[in-house]
């Protein structure tokens, strides 16, 4: 699905390169403006955003009831951090919705299902994959951080647990070194995914094309990525409050916003086609209520 995108914005300076995709130039103004339109996708189609994201509120909901049965407490901030992982690919349908705008088509929840019939689905699903991977990876991690400074002694519940952190020199150790070793965590999923997706989506490309574009793209724009990684770790962090329900809102916007980040860092392809312009719509007045209800009948006549 090849797509002309927008133009060039003012100020971004372009990069060929014969390997890949040209990588342009952006400014942190660019992130606002990726955050701009994706707020205007979530607003066309929250109904359909919010169904397709229902499920990682309600999993959050599972997790953060499943720790607290089985006295896991401090796993849930490794849990709910871990959202930044693998969303990229949880936001798969998302791209879809904000790409068939962007061509003024039609965009509901069923087309958002077009991304398993895409050529590259099994470049995303094998990338979705090792995200997961890192994912479950860095939930051991973290819980071997937590019994390496408190032992295999339980928490009697949450109040418990953030007096322990918060009081003890032992707690200070455990947030130095968690958020040190998550940070290296979410560089390493921002590296390999910030643009990986949809670039697959839009153009088909390879999982090991896509990586390596994401990483070009990192290497070219530190700090507007570093900045983007930051947005994103804030937002799902306000998203898991109250219980996780904020993600039926943060993770639509952060997908939507995505795909126009993507657009902004990646020169459009040469060999696509123009997008079409929106279909013009008659305007319909009132006096011709109830006959404009039925547009076929207008056509034929």
């Amino acid at each position: 699905m090849a797509i002309l995108s927008q133009g060039n914005a003012p100020g971004m300076a372009q990069s060929a390169d014969a390997a890949g995709p040209t990588i342009r130039t952006i400014e942190l103004s660019d992130l606002h403006d990726a955050l701009k339109r994706g707020w205007e996708d979530f607003k066309a189609v929250p109904s359909h955003a919010i169904i397709l994201c229902v499920i990682y509120p309600v999993l959050g909901l599972v997790i953060a009831r499943v720790a607290m049965g089985y006295s896991v407490i401090p796993l849930l901030f490794p849990l709910a951090a871990g959202f930044a992982l693998i969303g990229p690919f949880a936001a798969l349908g998302l791209y879809e919705l904000s790409s068939r705008r962007e061509r003024h088509e039609g965009a509901s929840a069923w087309d958002a299902l077009e991304v398993l019939r895409s050529p590259s689905f099994g470049a995303m699903l094998g990338l979705g994959t090792l995200l997961l991977a890192l994912f479950v990876t860095w939930v051991a991690t973290a819980q071997t951080i937590y019994i390496a400074a408190f032992g295999y002694e339980g928490v009697t519940g949450i109040s418990d647990f953030i007096k322990r952190v918060l009081t003890t020199q032992q707690g200070w150790w455990l947030t130095i070194v968690g958020c040190g070793v998550g940070f290296l965590f979410a560089l390493a999923a921002l590296c390999i995914s910030v643009v990986s997706f949809p670039l697959m989506l839009d153009r088909h490309a390879s999982a090991g094309e896509a990586i390596a574009t994401s990483l070009r793209a990192v290497a070219k724009n530190p700090v507007p990525m570093a900045a983007w990684g930051l947005i994103v770790a804030v937002l799902l962090a306000l998203g898991t409050l109250p219980a996780f329900l904020g993600l039926a809102v943060v993770i639509p916007l952060l997908g939507h916003a995505t795909w126009h980040l993507y657009r902004k860092v990646i020169a459009s392809d040469p060999n696509a086609r123009p997008v079409p312009p929106p279909p013009h719509r008659p305007r319909k007045p009132a006096a011709d209520f109830p006959a404009n209800l039925f547009p076929w009948r207008n056509r034929s006549e």
